[in-house]
Order: C-alpha cells, then structure tokens, then sequence
C-alpha cells in the first residue's frame, strides 16, 4: 500500500483521508526508504508538506533511477511554476495542495495505473525475502524461534515460507516438527551449475500448506561438501518460489552462516537474560557491523525473558544499542507443543508467545501485526470494502 512521509500528526490524519485504506505513515525520508525496501510491490510514495523540499526531490532522482515503478507525489501547501518544474525535472510524478483530497487521490491512483503498465501483463517478478535467524550462543531457543516464526510469517495461509535448516551438522527443525524427510540439502550437493527451482522443490518437505522445509543433513560429515556457492544459489532459487525463506542457522560464524547472512535481507538475532549470552550478541552485532550485514534490518528477540532474573528490557536494549522486537517469556507450554510436535503458535495461537511470534513476524514484513483474531477482522474490512481507494482512514 502507499507510503506517506509526514511528521506532523495533523497532516498525517488529513493526507490520509484521500489515499487508499491501509496507507502507511512514517516519519522520515529514511524510514520511506526502509519501508519501500521491504516491499518490493510498493507503488506509491507521497511527500507531505513538512519534508523539505530539497529531500524530497534527492530522494525522487534517486527512485527515478532504482525504483521506476515507484512514483513520488508531493504535496504542498501550495506551489508556483519554479517548484513544478523543479519536482518534474527530478522524477516527481504529481504535485497536489494539501487542502485538495480528491487531487492526492486521483495522483495515487494514477501511480497506481502506471504501476501496472510498467510491470505488464503478466506483472514483474517479485522476489522473496530471506531472513536468517542467529544467535552466536547454542541453547537459546533459536530452531524454536525460527520454526514458529516460519509459522507467523505464512500469515495463515497467505504467504508462501520455505524454512531452511542451515545448522549442518545438528540442524533439528525436521524433528522440532516431527517431520520425517525423505530428501535434504544434501541430493543437492555438486549441482550448483544446475539448480533450478523444480530441483529445489523435489528436495522439500511439506510441514503445512504454505510451508515448506529444506532439512538438514542427516549426518554431520555431509557438512564438509555443502559448499558456500551451494547454499548461495539454493537461497537466490528460493525466492522466486516463495515470499519469505526463514533460514536457521549453527550459533557459530561457520561458512554456512555466513553465506546466508551474505544473502539476508532481515536478520533475526536471539538473545536470553545471562551475561554470557549478551556478551556474545554484542560481540556478534560489531562482527556483523564490520561486515556490513542487514543493516537497518535487525530484528532482536528476547527469548526466555523472565523478570525475576534481574536483567530489565531496558538494560538488554543499551547494553545491545538496538531496540528489542519482541520477548517470549519461558513458559512450560512452548516446550510440550515442541515436545508433541505442533509449535505453539499452531497449537495455541492466543498464546503470549505465540502473539510474540506474531510480534516479530510483523517486525519483519513491516506490516500490522497478524493474529487469527486480527486476520478475521481484516477479511470482513475487505469485504466490506468497495475497491482499492474507496475514501477513509483505516
């Protein structure tokens, strides 16, 4: 949906009456950016009359360049023929008063209509997001984590997931899920010339309809010939099968997990409250810095996080200088829903840490977070609705 880049509260409530429901907000230019990084079919986004004027035309050259199906409406409170042909010259598509609803609606709906026109008939190829799941420390819940997430990411059916168990030598997802594998990672190895998606597919093993899992090896020694360059072209075939590939990982910077990092496009990182543990995420976090990786896309769950051991959110939060995503308290529910094989957010999906997974899956997409209560609520609102910019706030 369309991204309007506005701080002020007030502009924000009028703008938004004119663009279609489920617009997004945000505050700055570099959170435009971010959120058109995470959504790869986005179409649309207007400047509000608060972004400076020289931003705004910086940032429209820029998607001109990068990003031609994304067109960049400004609004204005009003305009002469200089900042028109100043804006049109840098890629601007329209320019609209801000007193002037049905103008920003009908501009919307015009980049809307260019949009389709540019990817074609048969619409441009939307690429799959991988998100990686890391922790440098062993024992912090992290295959649990990328399981149930996996989970929330299929958003009830309406998303394709591939999880992948990148944890050559231990991996655990097939039995975390008490699936039994008949292929793995392994029919792949010396194929790198000539994987394709129908290859991929043979070696997946159904969990759920929209989720799939590429199991780990059988035996550890098979890690030795899983090559980097293997694991780098399995991950780029996925995403044109899937739209979102959750990857699990060994709680080591092995070559495995760094290829996959190399290829992340979100990085969930797991922490729990013990020194040790936080000790090893900071460490973890400047390596990633150094390298470079996911950032800006980070995303931090506080695992087994329980008050009584002494160590507060807000401590984790500046010992790591990074905000936390989502905590999941230690409960005895989580481990007997492993134990049976049916993850908690399968078993029990009104469970805390179940709405925590939610949490951290919504983190991800940058979407609303998605529960079954909220998806039945959303399926009635589109009912209800009549066409894509049909007027209102959502």
């Amino acid at each position: 949906m369309p991204v309007l880049v506005e701080q002020d509260p007030s502009l924000v409530d009028q703008l938004l009456v004119g663009m279609p429901p489920g617009s997004q907000a945000v505050g700055t230019s570099e959170r435009g950016l971010a959120w058109l990084d995470q959504h790869a079919d986005e179409y649309v986004v207007a400047f509000g009359p608060s972004v400076d004027f020289a931003v705004a035309l910086a940032t429209a050259e820029d998607l001109r360049i990068k990003r031609p199906t994304v067109s960049v409406v400004l609004v204005r409170d009003q305009y002469d023929t200089d900042l028109l042909t100043r804006a049109m010259h840098a890629g601007v598509r329209d320019v609209v008063v801000a007193a002037d609803q049905k103008s920003l609606t009908g501009a919307i709906e015009r980049a809307h209509q260019l949009h389709q026109a540019l990817r074609g008939p048969g619409g441009a190829r939307q690429l799959g997001r991988i998100v990686t799941v890391f922790s440098p420390k062993g024992g912090v819940g992290k295959t649990t984590s990328s399981v149930n997430l996996a989970l929330a990411l299929t958003d009830g059916g309406a998303r394709k997931v591939c999880l992948v168990d990148l944890d050559l030598a231990f991996g655990d997802v097939a039995i975390t899920m008490q699936l039994f594998p008949t292929h793995s990672i392994e029919q792949a190895v010396g194929a790198e010339d000539s994987i394709d998606l129908g290859m991929i597919e043979g070696l997946l093993t159904r969990a759920q309809d929209s989720l799939v899992v590429l199991a780990a090896p059988a035996h550890p020694d098979v890690r030795e010939r899983i090559t980097p360059l293997l694991i780098s072209r399995i991950l780029r075939t996925l995403r044109d099968g899937f739209d979102y590939i959750v990857v699990d990982t060994s709680p080591s910077f092995d070559d495995a997990t760094l290829t996959a990092l190399d290829e992340t496009d979100e990085c969930v990182i797991i922490a729990t409250l013990d020194v040790p543990t936080l000790k090893n995420v900071k460490v973890a976090l400047e390596t990633m810095d150094m390298l470079n990786i996911a950032r800006g896309h980070r995303h931090l769950l506080l695992n087994r996080a329980d008050d009584e051991v002494g160590i507060s959110v807000e401590k984790v939060e500046s010992i790591l200088s990074m905000p936390v995503s989502a905590q999941v308290a230690t409960a005895v529910d989580i481990a007997a829903a492993t134990n049976a094989g049916t993850p908690i957010i399968t078993h029990k999906p009104g469970h805390a840490a179940s709405i925590a997974y939610a949490q951290l899956a919504a983190s991800v997409t940058g979407e609303p977070v998605s529960t079954p209560q909220s998806r039945t609520t959303d399926q009635a609102d589109h009912t209800r609705s009549r066409g894509l910019f049909r007027r209102g706030r959502n």
